[in-house]
Protein backbone atom coordinates (compact mmCIF):
# COMPACT_ATOMS: atom_id res chain seq x y z
CA UNK A 1 0.00 0.00 0.00
CA UNK A 2 1.62 3.87 -0.91
CA UNK A 3 0.58 7.46 0.30
CA UNK A 4 -2.05 8.77 -1.51
CA UNK A 5 -1.24 12.35 -2.68
CA UNK A 6 -3.70 15.06 -3.95
CA UNK A 7 -2.48 16.93 -6.80
CA UNK A 8 -3.92 20.67 -6.38
CA UNK A 9 -5.30 21.80 -10.27
CA UNK A 10 -2.23 24.28 -10.87
CA UNK A 11 0.01 21.42 -10.40
CA UNK A 12 -1.33 18.98 -12.52
CA UNK A 13 0.16 19.30 -15.52
CA UNK A 14 3.48 17.82 -13.77
CA UNK A 15 1.52 14.90 -13.19
CA UNK A 16 -0.03 14.28 -16.60
CA UNK A 17 -3.59 15.75 -15.56
CA UNK A 18 -3.75 13.18 -12.64
CA UNK A 19 -5.81 14.82 -9.56
CA UNK A 20 -4.04 11.93 -7.00
CA UNK A 21 -0.46 10.03 -7.17
CA UNK A 22 1.24 7.93 -5.34
CA UNK A 23 4.34 8.44 -2.75
CA UNK A 24 5.92 6.43 -0.73
CA UNK A 25 6.20 6.40 2.95
CA UNK A 26 9.09 8.58 5.04
CA UNK A 27 8.60 11.83 5.79
CA UNK A 28 6.82 14.76 4.34
CA UNK A 29 10.15 16.12 2.27
CA UNK A 30 11.30 12.73 1.52
CA UNK A 31 7.44 12.29 -0.18
CA UNK A 32 8.03 15.48 -1.79
CA UNK A 33 11.70 14.64 -2.88
CA UNK A 34 10.03 11.49 -4.51
CA UNK A 35 7.39 13.02 -6.00
CA UNK A 36 10.16 15.35 -7.69
CA UNK A 37 11.52 12.42 -9.53
CA UNK A 38 8.63 11.11 -10.97
CA UNK A 39 7.33 14.73 -11.88
CA UNK A 40 9.80 16.81 -12.21
CA UNK A 41 9.53 20.33 -11.03
CA UNK A 42 7.12 19.80 -8.58
CA UNK A 43 9.65 20.04 -5.35
CA UNK A 44 10.61 23.38 -6.47
CA UNK A 45 6.86 24.30 -7.14
CA UNK A 46 5.86 23.40 -2.95
CA UNK A 47 9.32 23.32 -1.16
CA UNK A 48 12.70 25.41 -1.24
CA UNK A 49 15.91 24.39 0.53
CA UNK A 50 14.10 21.46 2.53
CA UNK A 51 11.28 23.70 3.37
CA UNK A 52 7.53 23.91 2.51
CA UNK A 53 6.97 27.23 0.94
CA UNK A 54 5.03 29.50 3.04
CA UNK A 55 2.15 29.78 0.93
CA UNK A 56 1.74 26.12 0.17
CA UNK A 57 -0.34 23.84 2.63
CA UNK A 58 0.14 20.76 3.04
CA UNK A 59 -2.49 18.15 4.90
CA UNK A 60 -2.03 14.30 6.53
CA UNK A 61 -4.73 12.97 6.70
CA UNK A 62 -6.61 16.50 7.14
CA UNK A 63 -4.28 17.53 9.73
CA UNK A 64 -2.11 20.54 8.86
CA UNK A 65 1.65 19.39 8.83
CA UNK A 66 2.43 22.68 10.68
CA UNK A 67 0.54 21.17 13.67
CA UNK A 68 2.61 18.07 13.63
CA UNK A 69 6.35 18.09 12.51
CA UNK A 70 6.38 20.55 9.31
CA UNK A 71 8.45 18.58 6.96
CA UNK A 72 9.85 16.38 9.32
CA UNK A 73 6.12 15.04 9.85
CA UNK A 74 5.83 11.02 9.49
CA UNK A 75 3.96 9.86 6.26
CA UNK A 76 2.71 5.88 6.32
CA UNK A 77 1.87 3.57 3.95
CA UNK A 78 -2.33 3.94 3.58
CA UNK A 79 -2.14 7.98 4.87
CA UNK A 80 -3.46 10.58 2.50
CA UNK A 81 -1.30 14.10 1.98
CA UNK A 82 -3.10 17.15 0.48
CA UNK A 83 -1.15 19.60 -1.53
CA UNK A 84 -3.16 22.58 -0.80
CA UNK A 85 -1.64 25.88 -2.22
CA UNK A 86 -2.67 29.56 -0.55
CA UNK A 87 -5.47 31.61 -1.53
CA UNK A 88 -5.08 35.07 -1.19
CA UNK A 89 -6.78 38.06 -2.89
CA UNK A 90 -9.87 39.76 -3.56
CA UNK A 91 -10.11 43.12 -2.70
CA UNK A 92 -12.19 45.46 -0.39
CA UNK A 93 -15.52 46.34 -1.69
CA UNK A 94 -17.01 49.90 -1.64
CA UNK A 95 -19.93 50.56 -0.11
CA UNK A 96 -22.64 51.68 -3.07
Amino acid sequence: MAVKVRIPTPLQRLTQGKEEVEGKAGTIMDLVLALDKEYPGIAERISENGKIRRFVNIYLNEEDIRFLSAEGTTVKDGDEVSIVPAIAGGGRREAL
